[in-house]
C-alpha cells in the first residue's frame, strides 16, 4: 500500500538531513513533492534521487530568513498542483553559543528561521486547506522544545514557541479537517551541529560527539511518516535522551540534577 500516493506534500529544509530523507521516503510512495531550501543545487540533487517525473515534482528554493513572499510561493505550488495536502515545516538551524555572548541580532535570526518562517508559511497554506476541508501540518520541533539546554537559549526558545503556536492552531483548525503533528527529535545523525550558529554568528562547523552514533535521518523520516499516517498529535524520536522529557515531567528536581551533568556537545 502507498497511502501517500498522489498526495501533494511540501517539505522545507529538503536539501539535507531529515528533510532530504523525508523526500526520498515519500517519493517511494509516489507522493507529489515540493522541495524547498536555500541551496538550489542541493535541492536539484535530492530531486534527481527521488526519480519522480517532472509532473510530480517541484523545486522551489527560498530562504527561511525572509518569508515575506510566502503567499506567492504558495500560489506557485497551487498553480502547478491545484492543492496542498501536507506541509512539512522542517527547515531551520541549531545554536551553539551562550545566551550572554549571543547578540540580540542572532537571537532574532534564530527566531525568524526556526519559528516565524514556519508560522508565515503555514498561514499562507491554511486558506487552501480550509477550502479543501482537509490537510495535514507537520512541524519539526525538538526535545529542546520541552526543556532548555546549554548553548541553545534562542534555539530552545524558538522550539518552545512552535509548541505554543501549533498546539493552539490544532484546536482552532481540527474542525476544518486539518490535522497537526508536532515532531520532537532528539539526537539524529545529520549536519545540524555543523550548521549551528555560534555566539559570533559563524557556523559551529563540526559534528557533535553526541550525534556521531545517533539515529539515522532515514530512520527518523520513517517514524515521522508513521506518525503522519496514524494521525498522531505529537511524537518523540531518538534514543535514550528522550527519557529526559519524561523525567522532567515526573521528577523535576531529579531532572535538574541530570541536565546539569549533560555534555553540551
Amino acid at each position: 500500500m502507498k497511502p501517500f500516493k498522489d498526495k501533494v506534500i511540501w517539505i522545507t529544509g529538503a536539501s539535507s538531513g531529515i528533510g532530504e530523507a523525508l523526500a526520498l521516503e515519500l517519493a517511494k510512495q509516489e507522493a507529489r513533492l515540493i522541495l524547498s531550501a536555500r541551496r538550489d543545487n542541493e535541492l536539484k540533487r535530492v530531486a534527481e534521487q527521488t526519480n519522480l517525473p517532472e509532473l510530480d515534482l517541484m523545486v522551489l528554493p527560498f530562504d527561511l530568513k525572509d518569508t515575506s513572499n510566502a503567499s506567492s510561493l504558495t500560489a506557485q505550488v497551487i498553480n502547478k498542483f491545484g492543492r496542498i495536502d501536507v506541509l512539512i515545516n522542517n527547515g531551520g538551524f541549531s545554536q551553539r553559543g551562550t545566551a550572554m555572548e549571543t547578540s540580540v541580532e542572532i537571537d532574532r535570526e534564530i527566531m525568524e528561521v526556526n519559528y516565524f518562517a514556519h508560522v508565515s508559511l503555514t498561514k499562507a497554506v491554511l486558506p487552501y486547506m480550509k477550502r479543501q476541508k482537509s490537510g495535514q501540518l507537520v512541524v519539526v520541533s525538538s526535545i529542546a522544545g520541552k526543556f532548555g539546554f546549554y548553548l541553545r537559549s534562542s534555539y530552545s526558545a524558538a522550539k518552545h514557541a512552535l509548541h505554543g503556536f501549533f498546539e493552539s492552531l490544532r484546536l482552532e483548525t481540527e474542525g476544518l479537517g486539518i490535522k497537526t503533528l508536532i515532531v520532537c527529535p532528539g539526537k539524529i545523525k545529520t549536519n545540524v551541529s555543523f550548521n549551528a550558529l555560534t555566539s559570533t554568528g559563524a557556523a559551529h562547523n563540526k559534528m557533535d560527539e553526541s550525534h556521531q552514533n545517533a539515529m539515522s535521518a532515514g530512520a527518523c523520516a520513517r517514524e515521522i511518516i508513521s506518525g503522519m499516517l496514524s494521525s498522531k498529535e505529537e511524537i518523540f524520536i531518538g534514543g535514550k535522551e528522550l527519557l529526559l522529557v519524561k523525567i522532567k515531567r515526573l521528577f523535576p528536581k531529579f531532572f535538574g540534577k541530570l541536565i546539569r551533568k549533560q555534555n553540551p556537545y
